[in-house]
């Protein structure tokens, strides 16, 4: 793989409101990192997910995948499906997230986005599934993606944080019931990046 600029911006928005954000950059060294990402990118059997959208079908731009205990539910198609496996490498940042965390996860919800054309638009994770005030722990490796969330009741509300390399974000409860958020297409060169999102599935 071509070598990345890992760290060539970083830093987050006056004023993020930490009563719902806990941003930590540097979870996970670097070089280890790394090896995560190659790992991630080579051996997920990574699927591109089609919604949809008022009635027309689209195709998600970013290939996603699965992961969990074997009795949670499939948290894309919302069917009782069994998910992938957990590996080595998942269940290793699991144990190191939960109890930063404070949450005991039972599904992760990887995303590769593989330029600067892949994206995910503005949302909440606030579907059935993962109950009220859901916890999230994300972990983020490769490329620096903008993080931006803003308040649902008030768009002029804003912030972003730039999530570097080895980074973990949690989301408390709250922000998905009062923000919504996003990782916004780049016009710029974007390198792979890959994006774990450890969830409680009801």
């Amino acid at each position: 793989m071509e070598q990345l600029a890992l760290f060539a911006e970083a830093g987050q928005s006056k004023g993020l409101p930490t009563k719902y954000l806990e941003y930590i950059p540097k979870l996970i060294e670097p070089f280890i990192g790394r090896q995560f990402l190659e790992k991630f990118i080579e051996e997920t059997p990574w699927k591109q997910q089609v919604r949809m959208m008022y009635t027309k079908e689209v195709v998600t731009p970013r290939l996603t995948a699965w992961y969990g205990d074997p009795d949670a539910y499939d948290y894309q198609s919302l069917k009782k499906t069994i998910p992938l496996r957990w590996t080595r490498e998942l269940l290793m940042i699991k144990e190191l997230v939960e109890p930063m965390a404070g949450v005991q996860f039972n599904s992760v919800l990887l995303n590769y986005y593989r330029d600067g054309n892949d994206s995910v638009a503005w949302h909440s994770d606030k579907e059935e599934i993962l109950g009220r005030n859901p916890v999230i722990a994300s972990v983020s490796f490769g490329q620096v993606r903008s993080f931006d969330i803003r308040n649902k009741h008030n768009h002029k509300e804003h912030y972003s944080v730039k999530l570097e390399h080895g980074s973990f974000l949690l989301m408390k409860a709250g922000l998905q019931e009062n923000w919504e958020h996003r990782i916004a297409k780049s016009a710029r060169t974007m390198q792979a990046r890959v994006n774990l999102t450890f969830r409680v599935v009801k």
